[in-house]
């Protein structure tokens, strides 16, 4: 198991190699490291038992803003650690760190496409799984 600094490395490493196009554009959306999601999350977002999420993107989409989009919280990307680190076990191949990397790069573009209005169904739609 990495250590939270090291998680969060990978989490910025994962921001920062963003294209400029997405960075600019990203708007009122903080990045939060959890170790795991509550119960609670899990059942609110229809997780079936025995299985979890790797992060979570709760806000509004820049898709669905309009001019009436003012003095909102800031919207939320999560990031599992726990999770992203047992997905990146259960490769077994290769470097475990390069492993989570790779996994915390995937969760963190797919909870940003969540950001820009791109649904779970259009990612499969676009070869993203």
């Amino acid at each position: 198991m990495l250590t939270d600094q090291q998680f969060e490395a990978l989490v910025g490493e994962a921001l920062d190699d963003l294209p400029p196009f997405f960075q600019a554009r990203m708007d009122n959306v903080v990045v939060l490291v959890e170790v795991w999601p509550s119960r609670q999350t899990l059942r609110m977002m229809g997780v079936p038992p025995g299985e979890t999420l790797l992060g979570l993107y709760t806000g509004i989409p820049l898709t669905q803003r309009s001019h009436t989009y003012t003095l909102v919280p800031p919207d939320t990307i999560t990031l599992f650690q726990g999770p992203i680190e047992d997905a990146a076990a259960e490769w077994g191949e290769g470097d475990y760190h390069e492993r989570v990397r790779a996994e915390v790069r995937h969760t963190v573009i797919h909870e940003i496409a969540h950001h820009f209005g791109i649904d779970d169904d259009r990612l499969v739609a676009l070869g993203a799984y």
